[in-house]
């Protein structure tokens, strides 16, 4: 068996599939229940399905992996030959993924790091991707734990909503924040900041609000190596237009992911969603 130190994230990371197994990353799985069924994310019910339930105003909600899954995980990488383990998850702003994580590590067969990224999405890809790469390279539990907060220090993370009503509904936003959104009927921008969503800009259109996260994107890449990621759900033809956009116009980029956000974030945003992670190597 090989010695390493592995790394494990959530299903909320929304890392490609050639970059999980390429890496050796375990994702452990969120739940989403839409109506009287739980169903995991990521296996059992796609963005597509999702989108089609909040379309039609089905209930849909959303619950963190039991304790009991992050230990099976823990488990499972220390059979394989693993020393250490570092466990990387989406801000505990949004979810109770952090707390069973650590209450999985208290009895690990190996010591394990949990790690709050305070970010979603592929900001918290990004630093997964940071310390697998690290851990690869011989680094140890502590320096591969160091290189994903690193990480996670620079990157930055805007979206644009068609409404804040879902945010609402699912209490990631403030009701008064939302209702001056509808009242004023503006198109809202919104970024990561110290593990909350917060309300960035206030724009007229769908059309100038998406120029402006645009503009914010490669403001915030400037001219040093960065990699990027284009999110959406249900606008598949905005996302791969912007990243179309980003690609000619940010000098530095190294990769570009365009992905479709999973169940558990598209929940929380509705369909319309359309996200940019940008994360400086």
């Amino acid at each position: 068996m090989s010695r390493h130190v592995a790394i494990v994230t959530d299903s909320t990371a929304y890392l490609p599939k050639e970059a999980m197994e390429r890496h050796h990353i375990v994702s452990v799985p969120l739940t989403v229940v839409l109506g009287d069924r739980a169903l995991e994310e990521g296996t059992e019910i796609s963005a597509r399905s999702l989108a089609q339930a909040l379309q039609k105003r089905r209930p849909v909600t959303t619950s963190r992996p039991s304790p009991g899954m992050f230990a099976a995980a823990y488990r499972a990488a220390a059979e394989a030959g693993a020393t250490g383990i570092v466990s990387l998850h989406l801000s505990a702003e949004f979810s109770g993924t952090y707390d069973a994580a650590l209450l999985a590590a208290q009895d690990a067969p190996v010591p394990v790091r949990v790690v709050d990224s305070g970010m979603v999405a592929m900001a918290l890809g990004f630093c997964a991707l940071s310390a697998a790469e690290t851990a690869e390279s011989g680094g140890t539990l502590d320096e591969a734990v160091a290189a994903a907060e690193k990480r996670a220090e620079g990157t930055a993370a805007y979206f644009y909503v068609d409404t804040l009503d879902y945010l609402r509904r699912g209490g990631r936003i403030g009701a008064a924040q939302a209702l001056l959104g509808s009242a004023l009927a503006v198109k809202p921008l919104l970024q990561l900041d110290g593990g909350r969503i917060e309300l960035r800009e206030k724009v007229r259109t769908a059309s100038k609000a998406i120029a402006r996260l645009e503009e914010i994107a490669v403001e915030r890449a400037g001219r040093s190596p960065v990699d990027i990621a284009v999110h959406h759900l249900a606008a598949g033809e905005r996302a791969s237009a912007l990243a179309d956009r980003l690609r000619e116009r940010v000098p530095g980029l190294e990769e570009l992911y365009v992905s479709e956000v999973g169940a558990v974030i598209g929940a929380h945003t509705g369909p319309g969603l359309l996200g940019a992670v940008v994360s400086p190597r």
